[in-house]
């Protein structure tokens, strides 16, 4: 796995894997169930992805959007590609609702998630931050809301 898909946790926050793409949750959560969806190869352009990664984007992204509409029943989603800091290509997956949700960890407090920048640009600098067992917890949750989902 290149350094991005490191930098965002991996193996501890992985949701999901295909063949040329992984799924992880997002610790900072500007909206309940936000994820990492990046390629597993060295690109650090879009365009120099093998044309087989492009190809299973369609399987991908119908898999990441079954399995958000059981989680968090999502009014959008918001796919933006903000390769900024980290180089390698990916996704910052962001399940878009008016309001907010809640969802709460075994032996911690509910958390309440609210998508402030609703109806419009998403806020990721207003995000509720997970850590350890919390965060393990929504990995799990996530990965459950996957294999839910038919669209795998």
């Amino acid at each position: 796995m290149n350094e991005t898909i490191r930098n965002f946790g991996y193996p501890n926050t992985l949701v999901h894997e295909f063949g040329y793409w992984v799924v992880l949750a997002r610790a900072a959560q500007p909206t309940l169930g936000s994820l990492i969806l990046a390629a597993k190869c060295d690109a650090t352009a879009f365009s120099d992805l093998p044309a087989e990664a492009h190809a299973e984007l369609k399987q991908v992204t119908a898999s990441i959007e079954a399995a958000l509409a059981i989680a968090v029943s999502f009014a959008k989603i918001n796919y933006l590609m903000l390769m900024m800091v980290d180089p390698h290509v990916h996704f910052h997956v962001l399940p878009r609702y008016e309001g907010t949700r809640e969802w709460s960890a075994s032996g911690y407090e509910k958390r309440e998630f609210v998508d402030v920048g609703w109806p419009k640009v998403p806020e990721l600098g207003h995000a509720v931050t997970l850590k350890g067992d919390e965060l393990g917890q929504l990995v799990d949750w996530l990965k459950e809301a996957f294999s839910l989902s038919s669209a795998d």
